[in-house]
């Protein structure tokens, strides 16, 4: 059996331009893994393989490898930065035991970086901190470390400072063991030498040092006792503590550099293997019965326990579909069948195979704590749980969010038709992000995202890897309906004409509920006047009912349904009778509610330059937008601020012609909110053209 506690799963995560791929580049090099660096901006970095990543410059899915250093096994995830692909970080922060989340020296805390962090805290995820681009104008070490306290609320443990900035940045200092690491201009990560600390940093480095030994000590009384007591820790029992603090989430070890210069990484792979978790050292995942209940058992890293593993990635490549699946515990072998537990079916293990970007090496078997492709499963979808048919048990599902946007698309030619549908369902297996819909109304096929560029990559990848060519429709917001006031109401459905009849009464409350309740439903009736029964009919329902609002054909959300009284008959009442009486009384009451209608606000953090905020702010109020804060940095203005995705669209290209092309930005859904009262004529008045021209 393999020895755990040499295995790292760490995942690479940061804001788009952070360095993430150019950090996993420096590592497979430095490894060993690959012998000559890839470089992003040429299109040659091996974790983004996909044509579209290396034409763009960016990281669309994640990626896997292993590698060695140190003598431990590193499994690595290189996770994309752009908004539209969050939902890669989430899964891939899911199934993995550490992370390295990388911040621009210049840019410092940006949006995509709150989100991920915010991923990671959720899941639990220990973390060491690479402030990268120290070697950027605008650079300020100290700054980003000030930052990720400030705007993430989280706690960095310095382990490192610069030696020189921009230009100047030829090293930096290991605090703990008071030594300096000097690398040369040659581009050879290899190229470096230790020596003492600089004569001009002995203060700064003395300072530094004293917080970061005050901090570790925390986590041992004893030594906490003896340091107080002027007696200072041995650099083995300082790691220790650091290890201790780092897997409890009480702080995040600290380190810089500029991975494109091949400067500081090597300081990165050592904290990876001394103060990230092996897989035996994180909290074991909670197993839940096939109903959904948790049994309090737990998913433990042992090869000896039954099987446990996570699907969390599917990806479509030309030796068929991948399933990407960490194995938490228990042992899987080729020719294995596993009990899937969501579709309740046994499939069979064709091969095992370990990743490194988009090549692979076959295995017979993996074991707990393994992070390994599969191939030949037929049925198992992103967030299924493999598991052991004699001992079956459900690891805690992924949850994730409705799209926000949504085209039209059409073949150019009728020939397409089917290989279109063909691509679309490989392509939702893949992203579960992604979703494909047929208009009732209309017959049009509409795919739904999380934003454009989301939907763009999707169809530049029907066109590139499927051959289908597709003419777009114009983008579609996803708009919702609630209600606002409260309606008491019954209704009865009485049919008799031959036979058996069908009878159905229901006396009824609809109200608003919460915000982001979704649908509640109770039931008050006492002495039977609607049979228990028929309540999970009535339910079931009133919910799908919400499918299509009354407005503009929208659903429906956040409302309660109370069931108060009613009626019923010995011989005519089924379920069927009080699912129409139900339907119908939805027909007849929610119209009588105020209806309102919604629209998804997005979250947007604008990057200006100063001479053009102005103009930035000035149009951001013309598409209806919010100002929530403005930041002033080195090199621009970061302005916070809150609008509604319908008025965002292209809004990429007017900005870069108010700053001259050099502003960005990034949005990212946010919450729901009521439309105005002249949006929200226009959209209705559309959705019954839509209706009355289908």
């Amino acid at each position: 059996m393999k020895d755990l506690s040499v295995y790292r799963n760490i995942g690479i995560f940061a804001h788009v331009d952070a360095g993430k791929t150019t950090t996993t580049e420096r590592i497979l090099k430095l490894t060993g893994k690959i012998h000559k660096t890839g470089e992003v901006h040429d299109g040659e970095a091996t974790t983004d393989f996909m044509e579209q990543e290396q034409e763009r410059g960016i990281t669309i899915q994640s990626a896997a490898t292993s590698c060695q250093w140190n003598d431990h096994t590193l499994n690595i995830i290189d996770t994309p930065g752009h908004v539209d692909f969050t939902i890669e970080v989430y899964r891939s922060l899911k199934v993995l035991d550490g992370g390295v989340g990388v911040f621009c020296g210049s840019g410092g805390v940006e949006p995509q970086s709150e989100t991920n962090w915010r991923y990671a805290n959720e899941s639990e995820v220990a973390r060491i901190i690479f402030v990268n681009k120290l070697d950027r104008i605008g650079a300020d070490f100290y700054r980003v470390v000030k930052q990720i306290e400030d705007v993430l609320g989280a706690n960095p443990l310095v382990m490192v400072l610069p030696i020189g900035i921009e230009d100047n940045f030829t090293g930096v200092v290991d605090l703990l063991e008071r030594k300096a690491w000097i690398w040369s201009d040659s581009n050879d990560p290899l190229s470096y030498e230790i020596t003492d600390v600089p004569a001009d940093m002995t203060d700064q480095v003395e300072e530094w040092r004293e917080k970061l030994i005050e901090t570790a000590v925390e986590q041992d009384d004893d030594l906490l006792e003896a340091y107080l007591e002027g007696n200072e820790p041995s650099i083995d029992d300082l790691k220790r503590c650091i290890r201790k603090g780092t897997i409890n989430l009480d702080f995040f070890p600290t380190f810089c550099g500029s991975a494109f210069k091949n400067k500081g990484v090597q300081n990165v792979l050592n904290a990876v293997v001394d103060f990230l978790p092996n897989p035996t050292e994180v909290k074991p995942q909670p197993e839940m019965d096939l109903e959904g209940h948790e049994t309090g058992n737990f998913a433990e890293v042992d090869p000896d326990k039954p099987l446990r593993a996570l699907a969390f990635k599917i990806m479509d490549d030309r030796y068929g579909a991948l399933t990407f699946t960490r194995i938490y515990s228990g042992v899987i072998k080729k020719g294995d069948s596993v009990l899937n537990t969501f579709t309740g079916k046994t499939e069979r293990i064709g091969r095992i195979v370990e990743m490194h970007a988009d090549s692979r090496e076959e295995l017979d078997s993996a074991q707990a704590g393994d992070i390994v492709a599969l191939l030949g499963m037929k049925n198992t979808r992103t967030g299924h749980t493999l598991a052991d048919p004699k001992d079956p048990a459900t690891l805690e599902p992924m949850v994730f969010p409705d799209p926000v946007i949504s085209i039209a698309i059409a073949p150019r030619d009728k020939a397409g038709t089917e290989k279109m549908g063909v691509a679309l369902n490989k392509m939702v297996q893949e992203d579960p992000s992604f979703q494909v819909a047929t208009d009732e109304d209309s017959g049009e096929t509409l795919i739904k995202g999380m934003g454009e560029l989301h939907l763009d990559i999707k169809v530049d990848i029907l066109k590139r890897t499927h051959g289908v060519e597709v003419e777009m429709g114009k983008p579609q917001v996803a708009y919702r309906e609630t209600i606002t006031q409260t309606i008491e109401d019954s209704y009865t459905h009485k049919k008799q004409s031959g036979g058996s009849g069908q009878y159905g009464k229901i006396d009824y409350k609809i109200e608003p509920a919460e915000t982001n309740a979704g649908y509640e439903f109770e039931s008050l009736v006492m002495g039977g006047n609607v049979p228990r029964e028929y309540w999970g009919a009535i339910e079931k329902a009133f919910e799908s009912c919400m499918d299509e609002g009354t407005l503009a054909g929208y659903p429906l959300l956040d409302v309660k349904f109370t069931l108060l009284d009613g009626g019923f008959h010995a011989v005519d009442s089924s379920a069927l009778a009080f699912e129409i009486a139900t339907r119908a009384a939805y027909r007849q009451s929610v119209p009588k509610a105020g209806v309102q209608l919604l629209e998804p606000i997005m979250k947007i953090d604008v990057f200006s330059p100063e001479d053009n905020v102005g103009d930035v702010i000035g149009d951001l109020n013309r598409r209806r937008g919010m100002i929530r804060s403005q930041e002033v940095g080195v090199t621009g203005v970061r302005v916070k601020a809150e609008a509604p995705l319908a008025e965002m669209f292209g809004y990429i290209g007017h900005l870069r012609t108010l700053t001259s092309g050099r502003g960005q930005f990034s949005m990212e859904f946010s919450h729901y909110s009521a439309c105005p009262a002249n949006v929200a004529e226009e959209v209705i008045k559309e959705a019954q053209e839509r209706r009355s021209a289908a």
